[in-house]
């Protein structure tokens, strides 16, 4: 049963039946019934792509994310999914691993459905700048980068200082009066670089030399948390807090210096990143920088829909972090 089935039977035109289906006025009420009445005996449901010829619009939209599996990911995906549902929109979630091959796979899956646009999700998705090739296969669909930018047409973002975060906690720590901090430096995205340069700058302004050397390298999450505290005992860097890119790492080491009998925060003080849920079952509880991706997923529908509705001038929102002091500090 298609659409010519259905006015044959409803004796009528072809569109005087879209009209029905799209809920459009200028429809005799008596043909109206009538077309209405052969779409219930059928059970009849236009396809998505014969309403998209129609409104121009497939009402779908994806998001791309690294691994949906993380908190801080989820968090945004569920409020960005929640947003453009209650819009009427087809949401797709798609996992790339951080791989750039799976991105480029998506990205043309995503052109051949038609999308009516995409949200990246992750800073790493910066480096589609240096991919022509995958940015070209989704010429003119508007894209929101959470917490990320590509400088090129159609591209858009919602920004999260994390410079200004990290700095927020060196200098919550300093004013408590500690002065021999150490940053442990997990993840080496854009994110996590403005993170690290938070830490630098905060140390420069409170007149604290070779913090270059004060930062330890580490693995992310709870393994790279523990090793980063047996580096740290071993390196002969003296210390009395430490700051952490991400609630994850912070709590493995925590857990890494415990072993190691520090006792926390008597001997020394710590901070994460994210006001993550791990934050609050960690004992003590973490005090870490709360990055707000509930608000973040929130701008980036909300950017998103505005540019499909042609309503925005705006490229860049930004959203600024806030420190939530807790047991560890």
């Amino acid at each position: 049963m298609n659409i010519y089935d259905i006015a044959a039977e409803a004796k009528t035109s072809i569109s005087t039946v879209s009209r029905v289906l799209n809920n459009k006025g200028n429809v005799n009420p008596e043909i109206r019934k009538r077309v209405e009445e052969v779409l219930k005996k059928y059970d009849y449901k236009p396809s998505a792509i014969a309403r998209g010829l129609v409104s121009k619009t497939m009402k779908s939209i994806a998001i791309l994310t690294v691994d949906v599996r993380v908190t801080h990911y989820a968090r945004m995906i569920y409020v960005i999914e929640q947003e453009f549902s209650n819009r009427g929109y087809n949401v797709t979630v798609c996992n790339t691993g951080g791989s750039i091959e799976e991105c480029d796979k998506y990205m043309e899956i995503l052109s051949e459905k038609q999308v009516d646009g995409i949200v990246l999700i992750g800073s790493i998705f910066n480096e589609l700048i240096n991919y022509p090739d995958i940015t070209s296969k989704i010429k003119n669909i508007p894209v929101v980068v959470a917490n990320g930018k590509v400088n090129l047409p159609d591209f858009y973002s919602v920004l999260v200082d994390d410079t200004k975060g990290i700095r927020a906690a060196v200098d919550y720590l300093y004013d408590k009066g500690h002065r021999e901090l150490v940053y442990v430096y997990d993840l080496e995205t854009d994110s996590g670089w403005a993170k690290r340069q938070g830490f630098l700058e905060a140390m420069k302004l409170h007149d604290i030399l070779e913090a270059e050397k004060r930062v330890i390298p580490s693995k992310h999450g709870l393994e790279g948390g523990l090793k980063a505290a047996e580096t740290l005992c071993s390196s002969g860097i003296s210390f009395t807090g430490v700051v952490c890119g991400e609630d994850i790492t912070a709590i493995g080491l925590m857990k890494g210096l415990k072993k190691q009998g520090f006792s926390i925060p008597d001997q020394v003080v710590v901070t994460g990143y994210n006001n993550s849920p791990d934050s609050l079952i960690c004992e003590p509880e973490l005090t870490t920088v709360d990055n707000k991706p509930e608000l973040l997923g929130g701008l980036c529908a909300q950017l998103l829909q505005e540019v499909l509705e042609g309503k925005t001038s705006a490229s860049n929102l930004a959203i600024q972090p806030e420190l939530i002091a807790r047991g560890t500090t």
